[in-house]
């Protein structure tokens, strides 16, 4: 076993078709929040996952294969499918869709929601791979510390020592 496969933790491996499609983002949602996203990069992680799950269930027959898994700091989405391939124009996804255009927003949105998005298209199918930076873990030495912070009151007179 190379040492990428000692790193990698694989989370869901899956098939796929429209009526997985939801519970799907949940347990994506679920799976990356207890590996550290949160907030706003949660969502977008989430909101990519999902548009690439959709593309292919819309686009390339109405099922594919799923994988979520981490390595080293990166949690990384894995969409596959057996389409005929995206066509050119939108695979860069690069220019925003116009506001009456019905196609084209998902590969849009993904290229803008993660950290990077790579796709790799042909006539036999498509594989979309999204990854998010996961944040640093706290070490051992972090715990129990405490910043000092200093309170003032209005007007720049110290208002004392406050430790927190």
């Amino acid at each position: 076993m190379d040492d990428t496969e000692e790193r990698m933790r694989t989370l869901i491996a899956q098939s796929f078709s429209l009526e997985d499609v939801s519970k799907l983002r949940h347990v994506v949602a679920e799976h990356a929040e207890s590996c550290g996203l949160h907030g706003p990069r949660l969502d977008d992680f989430v909101l990519a996952v999902h548009e690439s799950v959709v593309n292919a269930v819309e686009h390339a027959g109405g099922y594919g294969r799923f994988r979520l898994y981490t390595v080293d700091g990166v949690i990384c989405s894995e969409t596959r499918d057996q389409g005929a391939g995206i066509p050119e124009p939108y695979v860069n996804g690069g220019k925003r869709p116009s506001d009456s255009s019905y196609t084209g927003r998902g590969i849009y949105l993904i290229r803008r929601l993660c950290d990077a998005a790579d796709f790799r298209t042909g006539p036999g199918g498509t594989t979309v791979l999204l990854t998010m930076r996961l944040p640093r873990r706290p070490g051992p030495d972090a715990r129990g510390r405490m910043r000092r912070i200093r309170v003032t009151a209005p007007g720049g007179r110290p208002f004392g020592r406050f430790t927190a």
